[in-house]
């Protein structure tokens, strides 16, 4: 048998222990698959996807929490999201910063938003992520100047989360120094995404695959319980994110918000998202994924849950306290403090990077 895992590894002994069990043969055939390094098929993440509380739902975990240790480590990586400005001019259904929304505005000031990015790096984070809605305000020639200054007086790691750019302008930002950049699909049902969003599926499709072909560490992901959505168009979306070289997934559950189209529809489901964590991080072993804030504005617990189905980021809110209320996507966003998660995490053992300063 051709595998990527040693004799020793824990993949291959939880492995043996599934195909010696009584489980079902869609389990048994699952981890068959892992071991000979083959992706499970689009039915077998449907049946995954489905799993209630159950033996085997608690296998899956462990399967992809083996996965994890043999690929990528069991270090949680913390990073740290600078929300920096909340005009978008999107106007997608679910969104609270929607171009429609009354929500009060702001934007960040590069000063603002470079000495918020010091004092992240003096923490200890190793990633700095720029997070905003699509504000064309921000020039490419202004977001090139903010890359450079903060990798000049960080020395981290920058990501952006700022929405659609020109190929033009994803390449002068990869020039500048970002390495990272996540622009999720959010659905790969084009019939959904169009309605939720109103702007064209192909070009975000088209931007995401052109952040794969400039080399960036490109990050896609999706929203569990987009009202009309199927375990089949979840499956499709991790198919997609596994065939299109995605390495960072962030996946959340929709969280319905006041004031928008979508207020009156029902979150997502928690459990088909820590599901899906773990769908994810079997069908692509070494991919880099966040337990979400979403999840956590769920139930705080259930996004530390997260690290036992595969997730092995964490991201914390570093956006100053003046502007953070009003960077409303959805409604009671959990506030993930710095030291509040760095204690809990060490509280649950958790290995955390050497960056960390506590």
């Amino acid at each position: 048998m051709c595998t990527r895992y040693s004799q020793d590894s824990l993949t291959l002994k939880k492995i043996e222990e599934i195909l010696r069990s009584d489980l079902s043969d869609e389990i048994k055939s699952v981890a068959s698959k892992v071991a000979e390094n083959r992706p499970p098929s689009k039915e077998e993440i449907v049946y995954l996807l489905g799993l209630k509380d159950s033996e085997e739902r608690q296998v899956l975990f462990d399967l992809a929490s083996c996965v994890r240790h043999d690929n990528v480590g069991d270090t949680i990586f913390i990073k740290g999201i600078i929300e920096f400005s909340n005009y978008c001019k999107r106007d997608c259904l679910y969104c609270g910063i929607r171009a429609s929304s009354k929500v009060q505005r702001y934007r960040m000031s590069p000063y603002e938003i470079v000495s918020t990015a010091i004092e992240a790096a003096d923490y200890g984070v190793d990633t700095i992520i720029l997070q905003s809605g699509e504000d064309p305000f921000y020039t490419a020639e202004m977001v090139v100047d903010l890359i450079k200054e903060i990798k000049e007086k960080t020395h981290r790691s920058v990501s952006l989360s700022i929405g659609e750019r020109t190929s033009e302008e994803l390449k002068a930002f990869k020039d500048a120094g970002a390495s990272k950049y996540l622009l999720k699909e959010e659905t790969v049902n084009r019939k959904i995404f169009e309605k939720v969003h109103g702007s064209d599926y192909d070009e975000r499709i088209s931007t995401i695959k052109t952040l794969v072909s400039l080399n960036y560490i490109a990050g896609g992901g999706n929203i569990i319980g987009l009202p009309g959505q199927t375990l089949e168009d979840i499956a499709d979306d991790l198919i997609f994110m596994r065939e299109n070289g995605i390495k960072m997934a962030g996946i959340g559950p929709f969280i319905p918000t006041k004031d928008t189209p979508l207020e009156n529809y029902p979150a997502g489901s928690a459990d088909i998202t820590l599901n899906a964590y773990a769908c994810t991080r079997i069908s692509i072993p070494r991919i880099q994924m966040p337990s979400t804030t979403a999840l956590g504005t769920i139930d705080k617990n259930l996004q530390y849950k997260g690290f036992e189905a595969g997730c092995n980021v964490i991201m914390v809110n570093l956006t100053p306290d003046l502007y953070r209320k009003n960077y409303r996507i959805y409604d009671n966003k959990r506030k993930v403090e710095f030291y509040e998660t760095v204690k809990d995490l060490l509280d649950m053992k958790k290995k955390l990077t050497s960056l960390i300063r506590i």
